[in-house]
């Protein structure tokens, strides 16, 4: 399949300096939050619930234990990364709906009948976003409307993704509505940069990791 360039959740991922704006919440002041996003909870099981699909899903599609165990540890970072798109997904919304952008149930559907057309087939697309993106199968019409979304957010600012001065422009306004949201992780998953909207690692050696089992399964 043509691999293709994911306007909104490629670009933050190649993000790795950290701006002067960060946000964190504890988990005193938001009981049982991954993050919270205009007022709004992800929660911890949220959270865990969406890395477990991805894990199921990757489960299904390997053919032994030694097979999954190499995939797991190959995103070792799933946790963290998951709860960046739960987060960015929500910073999206607020973005395009200040800059007027809609997308329609027809607009997925017809961007997945072109994927899974270049695909070969349906399970073909399903399993090609499961190992590009960690996209489990059943989150694959929500990960393309947050595509669409982001492509039509940057037509409307008239920002071409394939220059600086568009990049620019459309992380300018995922910014602006990041400060909107007032968005605050828990410092056990980093902190949000308002800046660059994306979530980046901190120091915080007050914070001890979980490192059950079960935990580690799911990290």
């Amino acid at each position: 399949m043509h691999r293709r360039r994911r306007t909104a959740l490629v670009l933050s991922a190649v993000i790795v300096a950290a701006g002067p704006l960060l946000t964190a919440c504890g988990n005193e002041a938001h009981p049982g939050a991954a993050a919270v996003v205009g007022g709004q909870r992800i929660t911890v099981e949220q959270l865990e619930s969406r890395v477990n699909e991805v894990r199921s899903a990757q489960r299904a599609a390997t053919t032994d234990q030694a097979q999954y165990e190499q995939t797991v540890a190959r995103t070792a970072g799933l946790t963290r990364d998951t709860l960046h798109t739960m987060v960015l997904e929500r910073v999206l919304e607020r973005a395009a709906k200040d800059a007027g952008v809609t997308v329609t149930r027809n607009d997925t559907q017809q961007m997945r009948a072109a994927l899974e057309q270049q695909a070969g087939s349906a399970k073909a697309l399903e399993t090609a976003w499961l190992q590009q993106y960690g996209v489990a199968p059943g989150r694959l019409d929500e990960n393309l409307h947050t595509e669409i979304e982001a492509q039509k957010l940057a037509a409307a600012l008239g920002a071409d993704m394939n220059t600086t001065e568009g990049k620019a422009t459309f992380w300018k306004a995922m910014s602006e509505a990041s400060k909107k949201l007032d968005v605050d992780l828990n410092p056990r998953y980093g902190a949000w940069d308002v800046q660059k909207s994306s979530r980046v690692d901190v120091k915080t050696p007050w914070l001890r990791e979980i490192t059950s089992a079960g935990a580690r399964q799911t990290a």
